[in-house]
């Protein structure tokens, strides 16, 4: 019987990778033993991979972060390449968020949920405990001055949320939650960018059958051309993924 509590790692361009064969094991894995784990999730995706790479200060964060995950296909097919034996799937960081709030709900978990525009952050919370029945024992938009940070995290340690998840953007999100650690490190942290406004439906996600083709990327840049910048800095990476360099 495969144990479901384990994963394994996979290096790639020096970064520890959680191998999740899908979303099931995901989640038996953060709640190993019917306990959750501490720590935080960090989404990775190819267009991280490349500011990791770039970037000294935004690597040694992310590097801290305890369970790091193929969020992008490009990193899947990269992991598949480099380790052929590999049983990893992709596991969609918004996906990934939905999950573990529908199981907070089933089981009770208390979650604080931070970052976003007031008005979908108060959609979001509404949403949550309409469908799932989470435990919401706390929020803060992402509208809030940097010395405002200490009471916000000791507002985080009193709540005693289990699961607090972090809607601010790339690296912003990573230093709120390393530096709110420091302060209350028994929670499962999670960034989760924009995914509060899709849950909310005020950004639409590409349709399922893009995304089982893993062509999501392509359905954001038809959506949004001014994506296209972006995108052509992705061929970099594609010339990491072709010529081995992982």
């Amino acid at each position: 019987m495969t144990d479901n509590t384990a994963a394994p790692v996979y290096d790639l361009r020096g970064l520890k990778l959680i191998g999740w064969r899908n979303m099931q094991h995901a989640l038996d894995y953060l709640y190993a033993d019917g306990a959750l784990r501490n720590g935080t999730l960090v989404a990775i995706n190819a267009e991280k991979m490349l500011t990791i790479a770039d970037d000294a200060q935004v690597r040694a964060l992310i590097e801290t972060a305890e369970f790091k995950y193929a969020d992008g296909i490009s990193v899947v097919r990269s992991i598949r390449k480099k380790y052929p034996q590999a049983q990893v799937d992709r596991v969609a960081g918004a996906d990934l968020w939905e999950a573990l709030m529908e199981r907070a709900g089933r089981e009770g978990t208390p979650v604080f949920l931070l970052g976003g525009k007031p008005e979908v952050l108060a959609q979001t919370e509404a949403k949550l405990r309409a469908q799932w029945q989470v435990n919401i024992v706390g929020s803060q938009d992402g509208y809030f001055r940097p010395e405002d940070r200490p009471a916000l995290f000791e507002r985080i340690r009193e709540s005693g949320a289990k699961i607090v998840t972090v809607a601010m953007g790339s690296p912003r999100q990573e230093i709120l939650m390393r530096d709110c650690r420091t302060v209350y490190p028994d929670a499962l942290y999670m960034g989760v960018g924009g995914t509060y406004d899709v849950f909310t439906g005020h950004v639409k996600r590409a349709p399922a059958i893009w995304q089982r083709l893993g062509l999501e990327w392509l359905y954001r840049l038809l959506s949004q051309p001014s994506r296209l910048t972006r995108q052509l800095r992705l061929l970099r990476y594609l010339s990491w993924h072709y010529r081995g360099n992982l």
